[in-house]
């Protein structure tokens, strides 16, 4: 009788080792790697927020994601976008309100991570999330360590370092035989616009918005807390000092630049109060800026409803800014920490996901050509015809959501070319590291200085980086209000925190 216990024991003990065994060899398997493996098991939802207009056919793609995830990993996701304006405070209430959300994209993450708002990672890293971890480049995970060692944030694998290119109408630019790598400084696009005012009357020649760009870029230099306090450091000077940009030299000239811009009618009136991104399919503008990496022509040729070529302007250097640019995070908060790193390595690693979430459903929102490229399926009225310049009912916001080596490219009448992955790869692997790359200065305990000067730069950087108001007035009064809300004790803090990340580097 003993016997066939301990026999029975045994069994029952060998029943529960295989058991645990193939429930956690099912976690490794149903990465993309196996595709062919269904997922058996109750299924977990993930509230998922993230930044961009919320689509006509969003429900649609979000029901065609849980079919796949539910079937691959057990898992399905509510998918939430939230307007450009309305994203950061959003995001601000539901941490600080500590609602029940999992992942977020996520805008502010320096601060939002040592406000110990998101779930450290790197355990999960090492283990279920190891091929998350192995997709992306070793120099984005550099970039989203925080001072404690940790990361609290997957980065968006893409271009290292994203630089400021200038675009144009490649119809006006053939049309006038225009060299546009001869223009890499504002003052050098003087006679081009006055040419464009003059011969081209129909065309704005040079569309700015109230967050306007960062011309500082073009003289070396980033901003070293967030773009809206505005303290920079040159990038390649491995003993910079700390500076109040608007103190600057280079700043007075390009703000007088920009005013001499608006009062020539360069500069859309409206550019102060202008929303970012705010430029509609179809409208005629000569000259705009943007950041990205090799190859945008095609993305905004898509966006702006006709060809564009660009140029960029700025070095390929490797920044925090750039690394941190598009973050996804698990709130520290969630229930769900296992499922939301299930998903993340998905979304990472599985390229019908990740082509689901940019594109949409293939024959709803996109076909694929003869080459095996995108070629998106325009809009169309009740009638069956096509509605010019028509948004699409379905767009992935693409820096914000998982691996792009993944994605597939796109054809159409500008088509990208086929080994597209491969000259990205090519362009990170020839970047320049910024000598503060990682750096993050712990701030938390001058909040109310933050906060003041944040206030400050929002009253003033529209108007003044826009050329709307005059220089010599509105930026003395800048200045002096930047000192008033704490300024030169948040530059002293910083410089001496850097100084010490640099003495231990």
């Amino acid at each position: 009788m003993l016997t066939r216990l301990r026999h029975r024991y045994s069994f029952m003990t060998i029943s529960l080792i295989l058991l645990l065994t193939a429930s956690m060899t099912g976690c490794s398997l149903d990465s993309s790697k196996n595709n062919d493996v269904t997922y058996v098991g109750d299924t977990v939802n993930l509230i998922y927020y993230t930044i961009g207009e919320p689509d006509k056919d969003l429900q649609l793609v979000n029901d065609k994601i849980n079919e796949i995830m539910a079937r691959k990993i057990g898992v399905t996701i509510t998918y939430i976008k939230v307007g450009w304006q309305e994203y950061e405070d959003r995001l601000n209430t539901l941490i600080s309100a500590g609602s029940s959300f999992d992942i977020a994209f996520a805008t502010n993450y320096p601060s939002t991570a040592m406000r110990g708002s998101w779930l450290k990672l790197d355990d999960y890293l090492t283990g279920l999330g190891k091929d998350l971890y192995d997709s992306v480049d070793p120099t984005f995970w550099q970039g989203v360590r925080m001072n404690d060692g940790g990361i609290y944030g997957v980065p968006t694998n893409k271009e290292l370092a994203v630089r400021d290119h200038w675009m144009y109408p490649a119809s006006i630019v053939e049309k006038y035989n225009i060299d546009i790598t001869q223009y890499n400084t504002l003052e050098s696009l003087e006679p081009l616009l006055q040419m464009i005012r003059q011969e081209e009357p129909s065309y704005l020649p040079m569309e700015l918005d109230r967050d306007s760009h960062n011309f500082f870029a073009l003289y070396g230099y980033e901003y070293i807390v967030n773009n809206k306090v505005p303290l920079m450091v040159k990038s390649l000077d491995p003993n910079a000092q700390v500076v109040n940009i608007f103190e600057t030299k280079e700043a007075r000239q390009v703000l007088d630049t920009l005013r001499h811009y608006y009062k020539e009618g360069f500069i859309n009136l409206d550019a102060a109060l202008r929303e970012p991104g705010g430029l509609k399919r179809g409208d005629k503008v000569f000259w705009k800026s943007s950041g990205g990496g090799p190859l945008p022509e095609t993305s905004w040729s898509k966006d702006r409803g006709y060809k564009i070529v660009s140029y960029p302007v700025t070095p390929t250097v490797v920044t925090t800014e750039s690394v941190r640019g598009g973050i996804m995070a698990v709130n520290a908060n969630t229930k769900h920490p296992v499922e939301s790193i299930k998903f993340l390595n998905l979304l990472n690693t599985d390229p019908e996901i990740r082509n689901l979430f940019n594109y949409g459903i293939e024959g709803v929102h996109y076909n694929l050509d003869e080459q095996g490229q995108i070629a998106l399926i325009p809009s169309k009225d009740s009638n069956g015809d096509l509605i010019p310049n028509a948004p699409a009912n379905y767009t992935g916001v693409q820096y914000t959501q998982g691996n792009w080596f993944i994605l597939k490219t796109m054809g159409g009448d500008n088509p990208e070319p086929l080994d597209k992955w491969d000259q990205f790869r090519k362009y990170n692997s020839e970047v320049i590291k910024s000598t503060v790359l990682g750096f993050t200065p712990d701030l938390s305990k001058m909040t109310a200085q933050i906060d003041n000067i944040q206030m400050i730069w929002k009253k003033y950087y529209p108007s003044l980086m826009t050329g709307s108001v005059d220089v010599d007035t509105i930026l003395p009064r800048f200045n002096e209000e930047l000192k008033q809300a704490g300024i030169d004790e948040v530059l002293k803090e910083v410089q001496t925190q850097l100084n010490a990340w640099r003495d231990h580097k």
